[in-house]
């Protein structure tokens, strides 16, 4: 049984996981003149590199301002949250 793989040549911004393995420093470059690239495994996508810049930027800015904003926004706002808590658990320290 044969597996078909990507034609590289027609989609130049992917990459077999060898050549990416063999080729890094140009697919470190070509991430950074032409964007995004793709490495495949077994005929398939994998993973995408992308400059660390996109990436803090998909990340978002984990403040939890988005959550307040869309809590503050809520068209229910007389409901109760009951948030309770369990106790934590507590060792006995000498000193």
């Amino acid at each position: 049984m044969s597996r078909s793989l990507p034609n590289t040549a027609n989609h130049p911004s992917h990459w077999l996981l060898q050549d990416a393995k063999a080729r890094f420093s140009e697919l470190v470059r070509r991430v950074h003149s032409e964007g995004p690239q793709h490495v495949t495994v077994h005929g398939r996508d994998e993973v995408v590199v992308i400059t660390a810049k996109d990436f803090r930027r998909l990340q978002g800015n984990r403040t939890g301002r988005d959550l307040i904003a869309v809590m503050q926004a809520s068209p229910y706002p007389d409901v109760e949250l009951d948030v309770s808590r369990s106790p934590m658990p507590v060792r006995d320290v000498e000193l």
